[in-house]
């Protein structure tokens, strides 16, 4: 019976472990599972931003040798070299996990011929093949971006920080150089290209105009659902210079009337500079985020080791504890029915003369002989 008793609790034992190790083991799985994607995705953007921060000096660059062209200056500035080298090292290092090569090796080419451009073609024609190559490093912003997932992370602060530095920003930088360029050019036009060129011109005055409203909405919606208690001191001081300089530069684009070159001149250096600022505090912001999370998720799965690890120590030591008090037990004593408990004398006392030697030793006090009544009768 205690045998069978025995079986059955250890039965129940290995039953009720099953019932509690499947289900932990499963809920352990899928926790350590998304945690492992948040992490995974949490690295890539990392990369994207680490990229997009080699990228923003190259836009400016472009931006600088594109109105120097336009002015006649055939040899590209020296920022533009320094900017291509950094995103070649970018790219060497994080191209195949954000699948950039082919875009940046279409780019890079395509910056080497700027300094190859006949002067006969004329302002226009250089200012064409100058938006030619800003055109592809805004679609390899866009490429980083949507690669690396930033446009799909989760967070408010950082899907709308990446917006604004992946896409206002550099449409804004573009859009700045273009009009300026547009404004140049217009100054010395022929009278038959004329209405063709200011029409060019105001597109892209408007074209600022709306990439200024959204990335300012992008960095206020940034502000507002943040977790960073530094990202709206660190985008005051920078905010201001830009929108200083937008202002400059609206009053020297006079839209409708004659543009003051001049101004938009000085005003176009002073933004460019606020926006290589703006992008600066914003990209390091970025960073921070993400590596706050990084920690967050590092300390969220050592947490999930060790309730794993301590689910387990409790199963076990429920199935190890009763068998070692069990063995800790001490067997009870056989006795059979109807036996005296009491202690039995080490030595008994010899027997008569006449009764046999050892064989008719009288028994002791306690012990059962079945012939004593029947010998007890007989001396009567």
């Amino acid at each position: 019976m205690n045998s069978r008793r025995t079986r059955l609790r250890s039965a129940l034992a290995v039953i009720l472990t099953v019932l509690v190790l499947v289900p932990s083991a499963v809920l352990f799985g899928r926790v350590w599972q998304e945690n492992s994607h948040q992490r995974a995705q949490t690295n890539l953007e990392k990369k994207g931003v680490e990229y997009i921060t080699a990228l923003t000096p190259l836009i400016s660059a472009l931006a600088e040798s594109q109105s120097s062209a336009v002015q006649g200056v055939a040899a590209p500035p020296d920022s533009l070299n320094a900017a291509v080298a950094k995103v070649a090292a970018a790219d060497a290092s994080l191209g195949d996990d954000l699948k950039t090569k082919e875009r940046w090796a279409d780019l890079n080419t395509k910056i080497g011929k700027l300094g190859k451009l006949p002067k006969t073609d004329g302002a226009l024609a250089i200012l064409q093949a100058h938006i030619e190559v800003s055109d592809l490093a805004l679609a390899l912003y866009g490429a980083v971006r949507r690669n690396s997932e930033l446009n799909r992370d989760p967070d408010s602060d950082l899907s709308n920080l990446q917006q604004a530095v992946a896409v206002d920003m550099p449409t804004t930088i573009v859009r700045t150089s273009r009009m300026g360029d547009w404004a140049n050019i217009l100054q010395t036009a022929p009278a038959k290209t004329r209405g063709t060129i200011a029409v060019q011109f105001g597109e892209e005055v408007l074209g600022v105009q709306n990439a200024v409203d959204s990335l300012t909405e992008s960095l206020q919606a940034a502000v507002d659902n943040t977790k960073s208690p530094t990202l709206s001191g660190s985008l005051v001081t920078t905010l201001d210079s830009f929108r200083r300089g937008v202002e400059s530069m609206t009053r020297g684009a006079n839209l409708g009337g004659t543009p003051n070159v001049a101004t938009m001149s000085t005003a176009q250096t002073a933004l460019q500079t606020a926006l290589n600022a703006l992008a600066g505090v914003t990209l390091k912001e970025m960073a921070k985020l993400l590596e706050d999370r990084s920690s967050t998720l590092s300390y969220r799965r050592t947490e999930a080791v060790l309730m794993g690890l301590l689910a387990i120590a409790l199963v076990l030591g429920a199935l190890i504890w009763p068998a070692l008090g069990r063995r800790r037990e001490p067997e009870p004593v056989a006795t059979r029915t109807g036996e005296s408990t009491r202690d039995i004398p080490g030595s008994r006392p010899p027997a008569p003369a006449g009764y046999g030697g050892q064989y008719d030793i009288a028994p002791a006090y306690g012990d059962i002989d079945p012939t004593r009544r029947e010998r007890s009768g007989a001396l009567r």
